[in-house]
């Protein structure tokens, strides 16, 4: 690289903001996915289970819950990855059309492990049409 080029755009600040997950929209804090967890509503689909709660921000907000089931984690971090993805185009962006500002937590079941990406994203499209 000569001194006259520019650097190379880091992918994730070169992308327009649609391509990102935003961090204020993320749960996070182990004391938020516990509040949501004890107060929200539960509804279950065939892998998930999916909490819902009003949010405190003025905004909806997604958290994630994997645990282990005895996976490898190459598999867990393969789900985490299908599961956010799936937040950010399809649960995020329904909330914010339908003025709902919702705290969304999923907690995979263990079978969610088996499950693919379209089915996943069919189970968490169905209990958002549910709830809007």
């Amino acid at each position: 690289m000569n001194a006259a080029s520019p650097p190379a755009e880091s992918p994730s600040r070169g992308e327009p903001d649609g391509y990102r997950f935003p961090r204020d929209q993320r749960i996070h804090s182990g004391q938020e996915i516990r509040r949501i967890m004890r107060r929200g509503k539960r509804e279950r689909t065939t892998h998930l289970d999916v909490f819902s709660a009003a949010s405190p921000s003025s905004f909806p907000r997604f958290g994630l819950v994997v645990p282990k089931h005895r996976r490898r984690i190459v598999d867990r971090n393969r789900l985490k990855r299908r599961l956010r993805e799936i937040a950010r185009l399809e649960i995020l962006p329904g909330l914010r059309r339908a003025g709902c500002d919702l705290d969304v937590l999923v907690r995979a079941r263990p079978h969610a492990y088996d499950a693919g990406y379209e089915r996943l994203r069919d189970e968490l499209t169905r209990w958002l049409e549910h709830r809007t």
